[in-house]
């Protein structure tokens, strides 16, 4: 059994400077507990990894506009003017990455692979930054895998051991962030007993998962 703790707590554990993949797709199965918890914390020169930087002062986009973080890994920045300015002025660094190449680069990280080879951004200034590998004739984008020391996920339903299910789209990038953070902790919309949750419904197993926030 995992004994709930508050986001308060859980956001104690995280050192400044720490790497974070976030789960969800703007506000979409974002954990925005944990996420207010961190801004209330005053956690500084955070790397976030997530889909997005959600919008200004919301979501993910929380954590920028206190200014709490250096470096942004993300697919899009489009709905969040700050993200945007901070890039442009210099005051974080943004690291952008198309997004099936993102999401399969977590993916990497968290089953132990060496990364992901794609041809997305081939003949692109992102080649002349990476490395370029020729396999069979074909050249080939070498993508390195994403690992972070902590991952927030959100869950639409967690057991007493952890096992986690999601709800329709947001689902999205949670059950790969599980795998990649080297802490992982689960906020749920409900915690139910061990049992309540079908085995076939378990979408990412207890075993990967360190701490459940409590309720609200």
């Amino acid at each position: 059994m995992k004994k709930p703790i508050t986001a308060e707590e859980a956001v104690a554990l995280i050192p400044d400077g720490a790497s974070i993949l976030i789960g969800g797709f703007l506000v979409c199965g974002t954990p925005f507990r944990l996420i207010e918890a961190l801004a209330a914390a005053g956690k500084k020169n955070l790397t976030i990894i997530a889909n997005d930087t959600g919008r200004p002062n919301e979501g993910i986009g929380r954590l920028i506009h206190e200014g709490l973080v250096s470096r942004v890994i993300a697919s899009h920045i489009g709905t969040n003017t700050e993200t945007q300015r901070k890039m442009l002025d210099g005051s974080m660094q943004v690291d952008l990455v198309p997004q099936g190449t993102l999401v399969e680069r977590i993916r990497a990280g968290g089953y132990g692979l060496g990364g992901v080879l794609t041809k997305t951004g081939l003949g692109t200034l992102v080649a002349e930054k990476g490395e370029v590998v020729t396999l069979g004739g074909e050249q080939w984008l070498y993508e390195p895998p994403i690992k972070a020391d902590f991952a927030f996920i959100y869950a639409d339903v967690a057991d007493q051991v952890g096992n986690l299910t999601y709800r329709f789209t947001a689902h999205n990038f949670n059950p790969a962030i599980a795998l990649a953070g080297g802490t992982v902790i689960a906020e749920a919309r409900e915690l139910v007993p061990v049992g309540s949750i079908a085995p076939d419904d378990v979408k990412t197993p207890g075993i990967v998962v360190d701490y459940l926030i409590a309720r609200a």
